[in-house]
């Protein structure tokens, strides 16, 4: 059974995009299954840091993007928002080249916060950083305006 409460669909997922980090890092939402969401992000010089190796900060930005948007189709859109409220990360595998596979799954999901993990994986599947998310989930409202 799947965990949603929104219907995921990765066009819709795909075209929150524009003018975003997440477009400037080329992250793409690749799939979602009843309990996953799934994109990529390619190593390169937009995600490299001086020494031609993947900046660790680009594989914090892909997974809070995959734990984000999980966390999105777990609420109730039209009054609630999920906004990162504490992000950790273990960067274990140098990786220079090709593009790099993350997988959001969820450890919690309440009323009020939810936790996932976020595993990032080379090409040939190796864990090049695993990551935790813990989200906030407030009111519509609460958000600034402007």
């Amino acid at each position: 059974m799947a965990l949603w409460k929104t219907i995921p669909v990765l066009d819709q997922l795909n075209a929150l995009r524009p003018n975003t980090m997440i477009e400037t890092l080329d992250i793409r939402i690749t799939d979602v299954g009843d309990d996953y969401v799934r994109g990529t992000m390619p190593v390169d010089a937009r995600t490299h840091q001086p020494y031609g190796l993947l900046h660790g900060g680009a594989s914090v930005a892909l997974a809070e993007t995959l734990g984000s948007m999980a966390s999105m189709l777990c609420i109730d859109p039209v009054r609630e928002v999920a906004v990162g409220l504490d992000i950790n990360a273990n960067h274990l595998r140098a990786v220079t080249s090709g593009i790099v596979t993350g997988t959001a799954r969820p450890l919690h999901v309440g009323r009020s916060t939810q936790v996932w993990e976020i595993r990032i994986e080379d090409p040939a599947g190796k864990l090049v950083c695993i990551s935790r998310l813990t989200v906030a989930i407030v009111p519509k409202q609460a958000l600034p305006t402007g």
